[in-house]
């Protein structure tokens, strides 16, 4: 039997969303309650809702003493919205810390913190980048769903009838209303699909950033300067560190530090410039891990316009700009495209349509 375009796009459609519609409805679970992340550890962590320490002395000496935790591997550095550092570990482990450098809970592993293992399966599968891999390929298959299924619901405009749950659970309900709350949450979901696939794929970021520079360009900018760094000190000077990198980007925020990943790597310092979008920057500074002096930096207001629509990406995708507004917005797309793609999978492989009998008349 010859189908036409329109027969076309709804078998691939059907087939994606029973295939795929699984992981989305994972991502836009997880997505929905990450986005509102910081508001509920305020509830259920002391000192959470502490406001962030501007001043570059008590950051200093904060740094210092939680540096000196011989597990330690880097801190990330309480914000606006969370008042508390996180300091890094090794296999999983890490501890919150308040702002004078105490401690406040700790942990042996990802699983013992709600908001690490979401984080994690929303990211990653739990399967690292295997599974990042797969959520790509989904948030693929979701840009094509927005496309195909507003192409498709174009024929049944005349029917159209918001409901956010069916009115029944029978196939024919539940396919009006995922086709008729897709059409209404389109946008968003567009949004999201869009944004998240070019944090992982680097291909489909430069098609999207192609109009803004050029992808090359983009990608020379934003590559870390060659450099080499002497052997890690035994007790490196880091409040000199946070003050020469407070020095260098006199506005920013610092959001990240790091201790080298192997023999040879640099002190990586990252910091959020008045201006960025992204919550943690992307203005690196590198040290010298043996001495602390500055080997190189990267100012993420001075690349190309390319590479900064790239890094609005994560804070356009997680709602870390827009307000508690947009946050609503997004955990509306997000709980829509679990229902929708849940109950896609729901239809696809147990409420499919039986295929008629056919009755062959006598001669």
């Amino acid at each position: 039997m010859q189908r036409g375009v329109m027969g076309w796009l709804d078998l691939v459609h059907r087939w994606t969303g029973g295939v795929l519609g699984l992981v989305l409805a994972i991502m836009g679970l997880t997505g929905a309650i990450l986005v509102h992340e910081e508001t509920w550890l305020s509830l259920t962590l002391p000192h959470a809702a502490d406001v962030r320490v501007a001043d570059t002395n008590q950051i200093a000496e904060a740094t210092a003493r939680l540096m000196a935790e011989p597990k330690a591997q880097g801190i990330t550095y309480a914000g606006d919205r969370f008042g508390l550092h996180q300091i890094r570990m090794a296999k999983g482990a890490g501890a919150y810390a308040d702002q004078a450098g105490n401690v406040v809970t700790g942990w042996d592993s990802q699983w013992s913190r709600p908001e690490i293992w979401i984080f994690d399966l929303h990211h990653h599968l739990f399967t690292g980048d295997t599974g990042e891999t797969v959520i790509g390929i989904a948030g693929l298959a979701a840009i094509l769903f927005v496309i195909t299924g507003s192409i498709l619901w174009w024929r049944t405009r005349r029917t159209f009838k918001f409901r956010l749950w069916p009115k029944r659970l029978s196939r024919p309900m539940i396919v009006m209303q995922h086709r008729d709350l897709g059409i209404v949450m389109a946008p968003l979901l567009l949004l999201s699909a869009v944004t998240g696939t070019m944090m992982i794929f680097k291909p489909f970021a430069a098609i999207i950033t192609m109009p803004f520079s050029s992808p090359s360009a983009d990608a020379a900018a934003m590559k870390p300067p060659r450099m080499k760094s002497g052997p890690l000190a035994a007790h490196p000077d880091w409040r000199a560190i946070v003050l020469a990198a407070h020095a260098r980007f006199p506005d920013a925020q610092i959001r990240i530090l790091s201790l080298p990943r192997k023999a040879g790597d640099p002190i990586l310092v990252r910091m959020k410039r008045t201006g960025e979008w992204l919550p943690n920057g992307r203005s690196n500074i590198w040290f010298d891990a043996a001495d602390g002096h500055v080997l190189g930096s990267i100012d993420a207001l001075a690349l190309p316009r390319g590479a900064q629509v790239f890094n609005g990406a994560y804070p356009v995708h997680a709602a870390k700009v827009g307000g508690l507004l947009y946050r609503l917005l997004l955990t509306a797309s997000g709980l829509t495209m679990m229902l929708l793609g849940s109950l896609a999978v729901w239809t696809f492989w147990f409420r499919r349509p039986k295929p008629k009998k056919v009755v062959r008349k006598p001669a």
